[in-house]
């Protein structure tokens, strides 16, 4: 009798990993709609070991470096053409004074940084240094200027050393510290999370004082600004409407902040690793949160700025775990799973399929802290889930964007439903085009028949990433346990591209003629 069960309980296993559902997709022509490269930001704060032991190394270190900088970390971040990278917060932002970050560095002022661990800043690591990792990184700076503890003075003289070319105070300190041309920085943040650590202060506080700080933070000739206001937290939807309605013709772009927190709770979040499909289902709830968000912050913005000048900002997004066990508690170090890589790949589609506002967005963060894109440990590189997301979905920077039609499958559990299958589209300019598919249902397979209105191909190829478990991680023992392989389940039926999309996995197809 026990054996007929277990047979029974196989045969019914199988039956439901092996389960699938059905559903149609129309993917429509591009129009103009330009999906920005900028939503594949990055963030690296002064916080744990994403700067420090991060990508920037002892003086005396045996690991490969250029002054410095880990030239590991730097190769892998070329390769997945980053964009943009957010510094030096963050909370950390309101309290970085510039000046202490530029000269010799033994003569550099040494500061506690209060938000996270509370350790001693040597400064070290300033804006030359952050400059020159950019120009590694062949990608754009964006500096968050400091509100909270800054005055308008010294905003406005960070931005004239940065950017001004002409005789000036500011210009002959930079050329005295051995730069010679400015670093002509665009992105700029007025503020950081101004509701929070970066002064508690009111929506209409914020946006008086920042009316006051983004006058005098100057265009210069050849070098203006993007000026990006410290926007929302989560669903603070009179937070936006109060900026948008004071300052909305001041500002390129408006910030928003959401994190997924598994379990929904700040002080236990919940672990990186150790979770059940419970907990997966809950997260994966609270990561599609983000299509709610993007949608109604864009709906007051349209209210004010029908043409869209305004940029929508997610300069903070991703997952927030609890850290993993022995680590300090105000590093954020956390381990990064195939559950990670489902949440990067389906908000990048959220901020595509909205990219008529979202212009511009930066996971937090890059090296070692948060849902990073990279782990270190002493000489040893780990590439997470999340990194390999980027690199699939690279395709899409500055691609046309592709209108999708379609109505997705549920996933349930118990008596609670999300979409399982979540897309985006886009055409490059070679005529390529690539979508990208999201299955967030650990147990079902989805087959799509695809119709491509006034498209035309020929050939379809792919790539796939996925893992047995949900809870499969990158190791430093086990470095490429989860990574990119190519996908062999699309093909042309006709005129319709046929695709049988695995449980749990990322897919992104490219079509050519």
């Amino acid at each position: 009798m026990k054996k007929l069960l277990l047979s029974i309980s196989i045969i019914c296993s199988a039956f439901v990993l092996n389960a699938q559902t059905e559903t149609s997709l129309t993917i429509k022509a591009a129009n103009n709609q330009i999906i920005s490269k900028h939503i594949y930001g990055h963030f690296s704060e002064h916080l744990g070991r994403c700067i420090y032991d991060g990508f920037w190394v002892d003086e005396n270190s045996t690991i490969p470096n250029k002054g410095r900088i880990r030239l590991d970390i730097v190769e892998a971040l070329k390769k997945i053409k980053i964009p943009n990278l957010r510094w030096p917060g963050g909370c950390f932002a309101d309290e970085y004074h510039w000046r202490d970050g530029i000269g010799p560095r033994n003569l550099r002022p040494k500061m506690v940084n209060t938000n996270w661990g509370g350790v001693t800043e040597d400064n070290s690591f300033g804006t030359h240094e952050f400059l020159e990792l950019c120009e590694m990184l062949q990608t754009e700076p964006y500096i968050a200027g400091n509100v909270g503890s800054g005055t308008v003075e010294e905003m406005a003289k960070w931005v004239e050393y940065l950017n001004f070319d002409g005789v000036s105070p500011m210009t002959a300190i930079r050329k005295e510290n051995g730069r010679e041309k400015p670093w002509k920085v665009a992105f700029w943040g007025v503020g950081n999370e101004s509701w929070g650590c970066g002064g508690n202060m009111t929506a209409q506080y914020y946006s008086d004082l920042y009316r006051r700080y983004a006058t005098y933070a100057r265009d210069y000739p050849g070098a203006p600004l993007k000026k990006i206001a410290a926007g929302a937290n989560s669903d603070d939807y009179k937070w936006t409407e109060t900026c948008m309605k004071n300052m909305g013709r001041q500002m390129w772009g408006l910030t928003l902040h959401y994190y997924t927190i598994p379990t929904g709770k700040w002080n236990a979040k919940g672990s990186a690793t150790n979770f059940d499909e419970n907990q997966y289902f809950t997260t994966m709830q609270n990561c599609l949160r983000m299509e709610e968000l993007v949608t109604k912050h864009s709906a007051i913005m349209d209210k004010y700025d029908p043409n869209k000048k305004v940029a929508l900002v997610v300069d903070e997004w991703g997952i927030w775990t609890d850290v993993e066990p022995g680590t300090n508690p105000g590093f954020l170090y956390q381990q990064n799973s195939l559950r990670d890589a489902l949440i990067a790949g389906t908000t990048l589609n959220i901020f595509n399929n909205h990219s008529d506002r979202v212009k511009m967005a930066n996971l937090a963060q890059t090296v070692n802290v948060l849902q990073a894109l990279v782990l270190t440990e002493k000489n040893k590189v780990i590439l997470t889930p999340t990194y390999h997301i980027f690199d699939l979905y690279k395709v899409h920077q500055d691609a046309k964007y592709l209108p999708i039609d379609f109505v997705s499958p549920d996933y349930t559990s118990g008596d609670k439903k999300i979409p399982a299958l979540n897309v985006s589209a886009s055409q490059d300019e070679t005529g390529a085009i690539h979508i990208s598919l999201v299955n967030l249902d650990p147990n079902k397979k989805i087959t799509l028949n695809t119709v491509l209105e006034g498209l035309n191909w020929k050939n379809v190829t792919g790539q796939i990433l996925t893992s047995a478990k949900i809870t499969d991680v990158n190791s430093f023992d086990n470095p490429n346990k989860i990574h990119i392989v190519k996908f062999n389940g699309a093909k042309k039926s006709g005129n319709k591209l046929s695709v049988e999309l695995p449980a749990q996995s990322v897919v992104v197809l490219e079509l050519k003629n």
